[in-house]
């Protein structure tokens, strides 16, 4: 792998000059956005699933990105639609280029695009652009958080009675690593805790909104590196914490993501303990499989 890259003036930086990959990756990400955005409400263009599938738009952003990411940085790319080199070795970037699939074809403006990078399987920057509501998260995990290319201030702790949680979605009939039924006693026992519940149909779109302090928390069942690599990465750089449901650091192997202010994290998964106990906790990865729905 080529350990340099190169910016708009022409200088080489290697693959550990952060700043460099987030201007670089923003630069991709924002020459896709008008396509993005005219593309919203497109139909299923390859099923996947009962309610999965993927647009023709998801085909050609994938594209498009991975060809920029690779000739401009010289890191490979593990994409949703095309897959890629593994995801807990060396350094990769991991795609969703339409997170919330279902969102964006019911025009639906909670979706987006997500970009990590991952080294050895652990997230190291993350950007989210949300270009149906105007934003663009980015960051690398020591700090800050940049919102629309403006640092902010790291997260406070919170508590969780003062707080909105988002909640992935769910079949509460389904099965797999989270049974429906034992998220809906999850989503019981938290619902009279939290000042509210939300349930916005996009990983990236909870995990973002997390990292920026609209919500306190989320939920995600979800093991996909490509759907959770950006937000803990983004969560981590806001000084937020992200783990997956046992509790374990977050990483690409990771079966769940949940990701929350200081405070606030200890106190949900305090609520997810109470109620599963050590249900969820680690098994091994051929286990890691999830046929109870969520989002897309």
């Amino acid at each position: 792998m080529d350990d340099s890259v190169t910016d708009d003036s022409g200088q080489a930086r290697t693959v550990t000059d952060h700043g460099a990959l987030l201007d670089i990756a923003g630069q991709i990400l924002d020459s896709v956005v008008d396509d993005f955005v005219a593309g919203l409400g497109a139909p299923s263009a390859v099923e996947k699933g009962a309610t999965d599938f993927a647009t023709q738009v998801d085909l050609d952003l994938e594209r498009r990105i991975v060809a920029d990411l690779t000739e401009r940085t010289g890191i490979p790319v593990h994409g949703e639609e095309f897959g890629g080199p593994p995801v807990t070795e060396d350094t990769v970037w991991v795609l969703d280029p339409v997170d919330g699939t279902y969102n964006y074809s019911s025009g639906m403006p909670l979706t987006g695009i997500l970009l990590g990078l991952l080294v050895d399987g652990e997230p190291v920057l993350g950007l989210t652009w949300l270009p149906l509501v105007g934003r663009r998260y980015a960051g690398h995990v020591d700090g800050p958080l940049y919102i629309d290319g403006r640092p902010v201030a790291p997260l406070e702790p919170i508590d969780l009675s003062t707080s909105v949680v988002s909640y992935g979605p769910f079949n509460v009939a389904g099965h797999g690593r989270y049974p429906g039924a034992r998220r809906a006693d999850v989503l019981s026992a938290l619902s009279s805790r939290v000042s509210r519940l939300r349930m916005t149909g996009s990983t990236g779109v909870d995990m973002a909104y997390t990292a920026a302090g609209v919500f306190g928390g989320a939920i995600a069942f979800g093991r996909h590196a490509w759907d959770n690599a950006a937000g803990a990465a983004l969560v981590r750089a806001a000084g937020g914490i992200a783990t997956d449901l046992s509790g374990a650091a977050w990483n690409a192997a990771s079966p769940s993501l949940v990701c929350a202010a200081p405070g606030l994290h200890a106190e949900l998964m305090a609520v997810i303990d109470e109620v599963v106990g050590d249900e969820w906790g680690a098994v091994p990865t051929s286990a890691r499989t999830d046929t109870s729905g969520g989002a897309s």
